[in-house]
């Protein structure tokens, strides 16, 4: 059994080998960011990491504000292969990196006169520079993912991630400031490049145009780059915000506990945009009774998977940020709790989206990110103005649960809805949660003294 896993072609044994590599490969990313960020608050201050926090914003929300969906798009056509269509889609990617690194230069401005933070005015054209040579990473990259090929990917990841660390932690000793993060990043993102490129087999990229590969990324890529708009607010939009509202010592630890907390939903995320739009595409759960129990099976098991990670997160993460951190980060458990139990609902919805994708269906996904986006965003921000941080949080929980509605109906729409699923699912984790807010209602009310840092 073991010969046919490590050896098999076939879609199932491909699907569990890929599947278990890259959540090999992202537990182990995230243990060596864990070990790196318990290293960088004893040699930085709490500010540092919130103005790390705000640069981040800026960074993942340009990234996603101009995402057209070239990884969806080479994983899901069935030019996937076709070396025009590829190296058609990977000009765009460049000309994309260098649009995004112009208006970082310009942003730096304007982040430095909104939020009060001069630093910000170099700092952002400074750190755009990883978004500017990531746009060279090869296609490659997304050509292993479309055939479910991830074993050197996922080693060579680790490797980049890896070598960028120990760049970032001798940066940070020898210079002390934030400044070290900002170019570190960089450093990460070029080091990232040239392992891709020397040690990723396949055929390079070089610039071409081809005017049909143009029409389809753009058709294909137009509902992808509005979906990621939502996506940016459902994801960043809390950071964004309280950048505004909070001290950036405050946010700094607010996000410390973010990065803890969301481990499962990344994990979840990385597997799936790598593992579940193949799937769908290969057996369309609404073609057959084969392809529906296919489809059924593997996403009981990563909803069962990425639930006991959340769960363990928010019942022990209070314990774990006393064990790892210091005084000064202490606040940062309820945040895991919190956070922990707020996106139970997305979660348990979370493999519906990439039913869509995998049929090519990015309008139906943006249809169900814009009200997402709007009603999280409203719900936010009416619980921050009432009940502070706590407030806020408990907004997310209920649109999440509001919307569900919303994903059901795109999911009906690929015949992927399993009503016994979400049923399941959703009582457990409505039990587990109160179990888990109840425990922790003490440690919960530090969230308090977050709405009154200035």
């Amino acid at each position: 059994m073991v010969r046919g896993l490590i050896g098999g072609t076939g879609l199932g044994v491909r699907l569990i080998r890929s599947s278990g590599l890259i959540f090999l490969g992202f537990s182990a990313s995230q243990a060596i960011r864990l070990g790196s960020n318990l290293i960088l608050t004893r040699l930085l201050y709490p500010e540092a990491f919130g103005l790390m926090a705000l640069i981040i914003v800026f960074l993942v929300g340009l990234t996603m504000l101009s995402d057209i969906g070239i990884a969806p798009s080479i994983q899901q056509s069935s030019r996937g292969d076709d070396r025009s269509f590829i190296n058609t889609a990977w000009t765009i990617q460049v000309i994309r990196g260098v649009i995004l690194w112009l208006i970082c230069c310009l942003l730096g401005v304007i982040a430095a006169w909104g939020y009060g933070e001069d630093q910000l005015r170099a700092m952002l054209p400074v750190a755009g520079l990883s978004l500017l040579i990531s746009g060279f990473d090869p296609t490659r990259i997304e050509t292993a993912s479309r055939h479910l090929s991830m074993g050197r990917l996922t080693v060579l990841d680790l490797l980049a991630q890896v070598v960028g660390l120990a760049a970032l932690l001798i940066l940070v000793w020898i210079m002390g400031s934030a400044w070290a993060l900002v170019i570190g990043g960089v450093l990460s993102s070029l080091i990232r490049l040239v392992i891709m490129h020397t040690l990723l087999p396949g055929q390079a990229n070089w610039f071409h145009w081809e005017r049909d590969a143009a029409v389809e990324l753009i058709t294909f890529g137009k509902w992808i780059f509005l979906s990621t708009l939502c996506g940016f607010i459902i994801i960043q939009g809390d950071k964004a915000i309280l950048g505004k509202y909070l001290s950036l010592e405050a946010l700094g630890i607010y996000n410390i506990g973010y990065f803890l907390a969301g481990f499962p939903q990344a994990l979840a995320g990385a597997v799936m945009s790598r593992v579940m739009i193949p799937l769908h595409r290969e057996c369309p759960p609404g073609t057959s009774a084969e392809n529906y129990a296919k489809v059924r099976k593997s996403r009981a098991l990563m909803t069962a998977t990425v639930l006991t990670m959340q769960f363990v997160m928010a019942f022990f993460g209070v314990w774990l940020v006393e064990l790892m951190y210091d005084q000064r980060f202490v606040a940062a458990g309820s945040v895991v709790t919190a956070i922990a139990c707020m996106n139970i609902p997305y979660l348990i919805g979370m493999t519906y989206e990439y039913a869509a994708l995998g049929r090519g269906d990015s309008r139906g996904l943006f249809h169900l990110l814009l009200p997402k986006a709007m009603g999280q965003t409203i719900l936010f921000i009416l619980g921050l103005s009432y009940y502070g941080l706590p407030g806020a949080l408990a907004g997310v929980w209920l649109s999440q649960i509001i919307t569900h509605t919303l994903v059901i109906r795109l999911a009906r729409q690929h015949g992927a809805w399993d009503p016994w699923h979400d049923l399941i699912y959703g009582m457990l984790g409505l039990i587990l949660t109160g179990l888990a807010l109840w425990y922790h209602w003490g440690e919960l009310a530090l969230l308090g003294t977050f709405s009154t840092a200035q």
